[in-house]
């Protein structure tokens, strides 16, 4: 298989066939909705079988009891989810990895990487009430007072913060941006609150950081949290373009199948080019979004490029998945803006996608300041 010049590894391949057949037998569209009204979001039986298959360990190196390979091959694992809407906290938990592997210390990665690879859940406070999608503005804050840090502060979009036995939360230290790990444990009740948002199948909280005391050694290297900032970004944009590819595949089949069943005026509605024509298009933007994805997948370790092409994907992915998920809904007619069209919990993926480390628009405009320089 290759496409634009980029061939799909093997690696990549077996994992695309193996998460392909998993994902759409652990999450029928009847589990996804059923999940929505769970209390956790996710299934937890599903989740442990995910770490024993060993996709929570891909990204991590074999040093930490991981696989040894790369996001490249996080990729179509991610890609298979977002067509299914299999609802895990698995990305906030390989991007957690990523900022131990950016920025921790060898006595944090090896407290933490084999743990998170084995099934405990990672994830990371970054974001705040500004709405700004870059992670180095910061207002939260934390200081030292013997031998331990005192955090203070609300963050917001905190993603399965009630699974996670570990938060990634950036603050300012002594002025600067700085990353500190916080344990469950160290999270006083009444600390974490619900926030509803658009996506009903994902968890998301707010953290009141006020009260909040972690030892000193939980901070990450200082000297490189830009680094580890910017290795979250591109790793959470690349992998939510592979969910956003994922479920914009899904949305044109659901479409496609509505288009060949629905009849009207004698004639199934999927003969007429009012509706033919866009879904070629959807089609297009998918291919192109999906060619983007995996040439991202494959450069992002490449200093310059990789950025550029995650930017190129993640902005490829949000026109194309919610073009696809609005012609379903207006396809299906005056069902599709119903709660039982499953394209309209699609359109809502790809807005909470869209709202999270920088939409279409946001990207282009990196974009441009990166080509441009």
């Amino acid at each position: 298989m290759e496409f634009a010049g980029i061939g799909y590894s093997e690696e990549q391949i077996q994992l695309l066939d193996v998460a392909s057949e998993f994902c759409r037998e652990k999450s029928p569209i009847a589990k996804v909705r059923a999940l929505i009204d769970t209390e956790s979001g996710f299934d937890a039986d599903v989740w442990q079988e995910m770490a024993g298959l060993g996709w929570l360990a891909i990204a991590v190196p074999e040093a930490q009891g991981g696989v040894g390979l790369t996001l490249a091959e996080v990729v179509p694992v991610v890609e298979q989810m977002g067509r299914n809407l299999l609802a895990t906290p698995f990305v906030t938990t390989v991007v957690a990895q990523q900022a131990l592997l950016a920025a921790g210390s060898a006595e944090q990665q090896a407290a933490w990487l084999p743990r998170l690879g084995a099934g405990e859940v990672g994830t990371l406070a970054l974001g705040e009430a500004h709405g700004d999608w870059d992670l180095a503005n910061i207002t939260a804050t934390a200081t030292r007072a013997d031998g331990q840090i005192r955090l203070t502060g609300t963050k917001h979009f905190v993603l399965w913060a009630d699974s996670a036995a570990l938060i990634v939360v950036s603050v300012l230290l002594d002025g600067k941006p700085a990353l500190i790990l916080v344990e469950k444990s160290a999270i006083p009740e009444g600390a974490l609150r619900r926030e509803t948002i658009v996506d009903e199948t994902r968890r998301s909280f707010a953290l009141t950081l006020d009260g909040i005391m972690v030892p000193d050694d939980a901070v990450l290297d200082l000297s490189r949290t830009n680094m580890a900032l910017a290795q979250i970004d591109l790793a959470t944009n690349l992998l939510q373009s592979a969910e956003m590819c994922g479920g914009a595949q899904a949305a044109i089949d659901y479409t496609l199948d509505y288009l060949r069943t629905r009849k009207q005026f004698g004639k199934l509605i999927g003969e007429y080019q009012a509706l033919k024509h866009p879904m070629v298009d959807a089609y297009v933007g998918y291919e192109k979004a999906r060619t983007h994805l995996y040439s991202a997948a494959h450069s992002i370790s490449d200093q310059g490029r990789g950025e550029i092409a995650v930017r190129m994907a993640k902005a490829a992915a949000d026109g194309a998945y919610s073009f696809a998920a609005d012609r379903a809904i207006q396809f299906h007619g005056g069902f599709g803006f119903t709660h039982d069209c499953d394209a309209g919990l699609h359109r809502r993926a790809a807005i909470f996608h869209a709202s999270q480390y920088g939409d279409a628009a946001w990207q282009r405009k990196r974009l441009a300041d990166l080509l441009l320089a």
